[in-house]
């Protein structure tokens, strides 16, 4: 099973999110055939809780932020939205995928919805697995994969190079 997390504290969601959006796309631009989902580093926002998720595979951009008004608090999470997401994201999974990418193992995937599915099925079809994991998660991540997780830095080339080795490890398999 290749599944690695690159973990961060609560204020460093946005540098996560550009470190997974540059690698993915620098494996998709080398011509990976990519599925998941990232954080659209160029969508405008207002909040730190506005989220525009981008498939992998077709582009395609789904706004999971619920516009709920200034003066609302709490979450802004459109689950709605997000499940669209998770579907589109889904369809594109497959054994000739080299790389699964999911923005966040969230609040969400601990309840065990969102993308948790679909991280169980590529691992199921023995394709890696890259996620964002804020610390919160930690517990339940650990739980999801059964043991010791693998964290990776925030460093691009360190990233890459864990993606190209589990990639190559399992088309050798």
């Amino acid at each position: 099973m290749h599944i690695a997390a690159v973990l961060y504290e609560g204020d460093q969601g946005a540098t996560v999110d550009t470190l997974l959006a540059r690698v993915a796309y620098q494996l998709r631009g080398n011509g990976w055939k990519l599925a998941g989902v990232v954080q659209a580093p160029d969508a405008s926002r207002n909040s730190r809780c506005e989220m525009t998720l981008e498939d992998l595979a077709t582009g395609i951009r789904v706004e999971t932020t619920d516009r709920l008004g200034p003066s609302a608090s709490g979450c802004r999470l459109d689950t709605e939205a997000l499940e669209d997401s998770v579907g589109l994201a889904a369809s594109a999974l497959d054994c000739d995928t080299r790389l699964v990418v999911i923005n966040r193992f969230g609040k969400r995937e601990t309840e065990g919805a969102g993308f948790r599915s679909m991280i169980e099925h590529a691992v199921v079809l023995d394709v890696p697995v890259l996620v964002g994991l804020k610390r919160m998660h930690m517990d339940a991540w650990t739980c999801f994969v059964g043991g010791e997780p693998l964290l990776l830095p925030h460093r691009p080339e360190e990233v890459l190079r864990w993606c190209e080795a589990a990639a190559s490890e399992k088309s050798s398999a």
